[in-house]
């Protein structure tokens, strides 16, 4: 598990920010903060950073008094995502080819995450995306276990990138592909009503991790999750979020696929911050050994 006191930091400035940006009174401000600061003086070390991002905007919400605070910000996400969707389609048919292209955009849309940025440049991380190529690239890999998989699992993360995925799973096109979302409002993390929003429900099977983590934390998962996790043969698994918590895993089906936001996951692949890849450990580990 990757857990670094840099996530501290990370976490203090983010709902910093959030706290400037509300309209509570000073008091529920200072409440907040000392209870955020409390959690992490007394959880860090027991439980993983995810986990402890969770118990964070628990106590937010609280606070605030609303149980999906990011609900607008959501809807808008799809809304963005949905107007581009024909425009999108159209870049990966006419791709020389579309796997590939549609591998690119939905790690492009992986940019859509407000728990990191304010605002997002999805036009320009679109064209940088598809004008580069990926800092660890296991497609070959990801392509060749798909085809031979019977069941593979999608795990996805956060709203407006699931309008991506939705168009990646068209052209992967298994039929054992089961797509996961999370169990509750998480952050801006998709949730089932995401799903039947953006139509992902229309073209596939979709789930919930039964948690409302903004992460895969296996032990805290629900059980029609675990049941599709350890049936499948392949698992994309889209996001830094969901790869903080799968990482340890050491799973050679896993498949994850992200733009990599921060220098601790940087630090942890080797790569510069900003990097896309599609990355799974235990290929990465051989080659690695080969190498040397």
């Amino acid at each position: 598990m990757i857990s670094d006191y840099r996530c501290i930091y990370c976490l203090v400035k983010s709902y910093g920010n959030r706290l400037e940006k509300s309209a509570l009174p000073a008091k529920a401000k200072e409440h907040f903060t000392r209870e955020m600061l409390s959690i992490l003086n007394e959880k860090w070390y027991g439980i993983t950073a995810p986990e402890c991002a969770r118990d964070i905007q628990g106590l937010y919400r609280s606070v605030i008094n609303d149980s999906d605070p990011y609900s607008e910000i959501k809807r808008e996400s799809n809304d963005t995502v949905l107007e581009m969707y024909d425009e999108l389609e159209g870049l990966v048919r006419k791709s020389p080819d579309p796997f590939i292209t549609a591998v690119q955009l939905a790690i492009a849309g992986n940019i859509m995450d407000y728990a990191v940025h304010d605002e997002c440049d999805l036009h320009g991380t679109i064209e940088k995306v598809l004008g580069s190529g990926f800092a660890i690239d296991h497609t070959r890999e990801l392509r060749a276990g798909l085809q031979k998989a019977a069941r593979v699992l999608y795990i996805g993360d956060n709203a407006g990138e699931i309008v991506f995925d939705k168009l990646l799973v068209t052209i992967i096109a298994h039929p054992g592909l089961v797509y996961s979302v999370r169990g509750a409002p998480a952050i801006n993390d998709a949730t089932m009503e995401d799903a039947e929003y953006v139509g992902m429900k229309a073209i596939t099977k979709v789930i919930t991790s039964g948690y409302d983590a903004p992460s895969t934390l296996l032990a805290r998962s629900g059980a029609e999750f675990l049941k599709h996790f350890e049936e499948a043969d392949i698992i994309i698994s889209k996001g830094q979020g969901n790869l903080e918590g799968l990482i340890g895993e050491k799973d050679p089906r896993i498949f994850f696929l992200l733009m990599v936001k921060c220098d601790v996951i940087a630090d942890y692949m080797g790569i510069a911050k900003g990097s896309c890849v599609v990355f799974n450990d235990l290929i990465r580990k051989s080659q690695n050994d080969k190498k040397g």
